[in-house]
């Protein structure tokens, strides 16, 4: 059970796999996807990214195999990486003992376009064992296997891609291997949450939620927290990835924000900011903006309220941690609901970061 809000919300019973040393399902918090883009094999490039999405807040970190090469850079990635990594494999098989030997944190198939992959699911199984291994049946829209796509009439619906899921899983069941990680991907938000809702209600497996193709950055995050949104509110969802058009930080802040969203991951820096009308009497969005990059990477869990008139404004503001309600050239400053000074407007930035220190017991300012 999570409280959010102050509303309870039951978390889906499932089972547990560790990925390396992050837990996945099984009431563990929901954890923090994304993949590098860099060719792999260019070992430096990825490792450089890969400490970029750390210290965004990724937990775990995938990375292509499409060669390889790829394969032969793995075990140095692996080895130096500061969070687990996962290999992500597609049509040829050898490199998934390639990615276990390698001393990946696990693996990511996609049954669809690997050939004859039922046929190897025994040596999979028995190398992922003897590891300690988790596999994560990665289904998408995009390659679904050709026999299901048949099957439904060549459409990559709901139930196509939790068939495929489903029966993938239970090859691995035959064998006695259920550290077994799901996802069924689509573009479309809807039919994605359609899919994860049926596979939820089928099976006990940890489920990796994401939207893929999800597009540029402003649509994939919009399409990411809608569907994240409904799905987490329904307890479905282990861990998570933003996949969008852009860099992969952008991909990590948007997943951290949207877990901050729901109350399943502390909230770090929260801002609370109206929109401006006609009766604002200060530049919000410009004062918002200087807030926000004054206040970035601030070593205190905190939220910080920047009003620009007297209507919401005082009473926003008492709601925060440290706020401000701004007019006629100067900024009243609250800390905890209570008034602590009235300042011009060029020094409300600078009067609320010294309060927002001062409140947290911070000496240093924010890392940056």
């Amino acid at each position: 059970m999570t409280v959010t809000g102050g509303v309870r919300v039951a978390r889906r019973e499932c089972r547990r796999v560790w990925v390396g040393r992050v837990a996945v399902g099984g009431g563990a918090p929901v954890s923090v996807q994304s993949m590098t883009k860099t060719p792999t094999a260019d070992v430096d490039a990825t490792l450089r990214q890969i400490a970029e999405l750390t210290a965004a807040g990724c937990d775990i970190v995938r990375v292509a195999v499409p060669s390889q090469d790829d394969a032969d850079a793995l075990a140095s990635i692996a080895g130096r990486s500061p969070i687990p990594v996962i290999a992500d494999v597609h049509f040829q098989p050898r490199y998934v003992f390639a990615a276990i030997d390698a001393g990946c944190a696990g693996v990511r198939v996609n049954p669809g376009n690997i050939k004859r992959f039922d046929d190897r699911v025994a040596d999979i199984a028995s190398a992922a064992r003897d590891r300690g291994v988790p596999i994560r049946i990665g289904v998408n829209a995009g390659s679904l296997d050709p026999r299901l796509l048949a099957k439904h009439h060549g459409k990559a619906g709901p139930e196509a891609l939790v068939e495929s899921a489903l029966w993938e899983a239970s090859l691995f069941a035959e064998h006695d291997f259920h550290d077994v990680k799901i996802s069924v991907k689509h573009h479309d938000p809807v039919v994605m949450m359609a899919a994860y809702e049926q596979l939820a209600a089928q099976c006990d497996y940890p489920l990796h939620v994401g939207v893929t193709e999800a597009g540029p950055e402003f649509q994939g995050v919009i399409k990411s927290a809608v569907a994240f949104g409904v799905l987490l509110r329904e307890g479905i969802g282990d861990t998570i990835r933003v996949s969008l058009s852009a860099h992969p930080v952008r991909e990590v802040k948007a997943g951290i924000g949207i877990l901050e969203s729901l109350g399943l991951r502390p909230r770090r820096l929260e801002i609370i900011s109206c929109p401006s009308c006609g009766r604002a009497q200060v530049d919000v969005h410009r004062l918002t903006e200087q807030v926000a990059a004054a206040f970035e990477g601030f070593p205190a869990p905190i939220r910080v309220a920047v009003m620009g008139c007297v209507v919401n404004g005082p009473g926003e503001a008492r709601e925060a941690d440290i706020g401000v309600s701004s007019g006629n050239g100067k900024g009243q400053i609250f800390v905890r609901g209570q008034v602590v000074a009235t300042v011009p407007e060029h020094r409300i930035v600078e009067t609320l970061l010294d309060q927002a220190l001062a409140l947290t017991g911070t000496t240093a300012g924010p890392s940056v």
